[in-house]
């Protein structure tokens, strides 16, 4: 359980970090920014790797009882994380690595207009699901730490976006939100089915699928 602490501290601490301004602006400045982001996707990636190794190494302690009708949480809240991750990946995302805002057209094209953070909301609604239908100690360390990562880095982001293009940055947030739906709700932008389109659906729903058919080998349970 140490290693697993240790290993999620350094998956999180290490994410905020590297990424923060006075530890990335004079590595960049040193080496570039795309070795910057070599060197930093493979250190996470190894802290990744150390991570769910002392997960699965780590102790199972129980904490509270899971109500069985609990278990449909994840078969609910799957789907829509998929969609979130599939319209991340394929549309330009300005919240990404390496990425600016437009500076002119659609600021938020796609999914963006749900959320301007679609993969790490996916994330985190993920985790947040997994907290809730594992009552021990290792997966509350494990998804926790996802989810403070998913859901603070929107916020570290949106203060560093802010900071380096504010007009940009204005731009970007008449068309969308980070609480997914909020814009839509209040009216300041319209989501379309065709910035959707049905063949991100049907991957969305692929990979639903394929996670449902991979799930019990590594966990033992499906999705539904």
């Amino acid at each position: 359980m140490i290693q697993l602490t240790l290993a999620v501290l350094a998956f999180v601490g290490g994410h905020f970090l590297l990424s923060s301004p006075p530890v990335r602006g004079p590595v960049v400045s040193r080496v570039g920014e795309p070795a910057f982001s070599g060197i930093y996707s493979a250190l996470m990636l190894a802290v990744f790797v150390w991570m769910v190794r002392a997960f699965r190494a780590a102790s199972f302690i129980p904490l509270w009882s899971v109500p069985a009708d609990a278990l449909v949480i994840p078969a609910i809240v799957m789907p829509f994380v998929c969609l979130l991750l599939v319209g991340s990946l394929t549309v330009r995302n300005p919240t990404m690595i390496m990425q600016s805002i437009a500076a002119s057209g659609d600021p938020a094209p796609g999914v963006l207009k749900v959320t301007r953070y679609p993969m790490l909301w996916a994330f985190g609604l993920w985790a947040v699901a997994h907290l809730i239908v594992n009552g021990e100690m290792a997966a509350q360390l494990l998804f926790g730490g996802i989810a403070i990562l998913a859901f603070g880095g929107t916020l570290a982001i949106d203060a560093k976006r802010r900071a380096r293009d504010p007009a940009g940055f204005v731009r970007l947030a008449a068309q969308t939100s980070n609480i997914p739906m909020a814009a839509l709700v209040v009216g300041r932008t319209r989501l379309r089915f065709g910035d959707i389109g049905w063949w991100r659906l049907l991957l969305a729903a692929a990979l639903y699928a394929a996670l449902n058919f991979a799930h019990p080998f590594f966990s033992g349970r499906t999705l539904t």
